[in-house]
């Protein structure tokens, strides 16, 4: 997969892509990250920008000009990409990412992220976008960080990028539901004891208890996650009992 980056820093993406997963994933060649400064496109000789709003307020609004460059000198220069491409513009005004949109997003064979800065884009700017993406409801100095998040997201569902291809299914949220409980060495830490049935050898308990430790932690903690999970039979009737308990406790 090949990850453009549409910046103004493309300095901040060093740490976290030089480390851990993302760079064992660059240099397996599974993914290739490009950087492209947006003020080597601007018009004027001081490579501004930015310029004030019309009709006055406060801040900087990024003007429209050297993204418009920036963005299409990207796609001109990737066109075996436009089947399978999307430019993703990180703004609050999009939807929250979640697991599902990485798993999406995994499918493409490029990204492309405008990272924005200051007070906001010039609303023509959107139009250059696919769609607009939020990783939550804050506020943050620019989108570089939740282009980094989002990257990270993506890359674990690539072939070959986990170590173990199994550890991606069994991350909180991969189906909807939040992770089960895991435990290693020591067993028994401080008189806290790892349970029993991990300890059996029984992979057909276990699977049953993994299922059902998620579901009885997304009960507790994420209740609103459960409405998008497809649940079987049985496993609707242990939420209900479930939540019969907790009511009574």
């Amino acid at each position: 997969m090949r990850i453009d980056m549409v910046t103004l820093f493309p300095d901040m993406f060093a740490g976290p892509f030089g480390e851990s997963i993302t760079k064992r994933a660059v240099d397996k060649g599974i993914l290739d990250i490009h950087f492209t400064n947006f003020r080597d496109y601007s018009f004027d000789k001081h490579r501004h920008v930015d310029d004030s709003p019309f009709g006055g307020g406060a801040g900087m609004v990024l003007k429209p000009e050297p993204l418009y460059r920036a963005v299409r000198d990207v796609l001109a220069k990737t066109p075996e990409h436009e089947g399978s491409r999307r430019v993703l513009i990180m703004d609050p005004s999009g939807p929250v990412f979640n697991q599902q949109k990485a798993k999406e997003l995994a499918g493409c064979s490029q990204l492309v992220f405008i990272c924005g800065h200051y007070e906001g884009f010039d609303e023509r700017i959107y139009r250059l976008a696919d769609e607009a993406i939020s990783i939550g409801d804050f506020v943050l100095t620019g989108g570089e960080l939740p282009a980094m998040v989002i990257t990270d997201a993506v890359s674990r569902m690539l072939p070959g990028v986990l170590g173990d291809e199994d550890s991606a299914p069994t991350d909180s949220f991969y189906d909807g539901l939040l992770g089960f409980p895991q435990y290693t060495r020591p067993r028994d830490f401080e008189g806290m004891e790892v349970p029993e049935v991990l300890l059996s050898g029984d992979h057909a308990k276990i699977r049953q208890w993994r299922r059902e430790q998620s579901l009885r932690k997304t009960l507790a903690k994420r209740p609103d996650l459960l409405k998008d999970v497809e649940l079987s039979e049985k496993e609707q009737q242990f939420l209900a009992e479930l939540s019969s308990q907790m009511q009574v406790e």
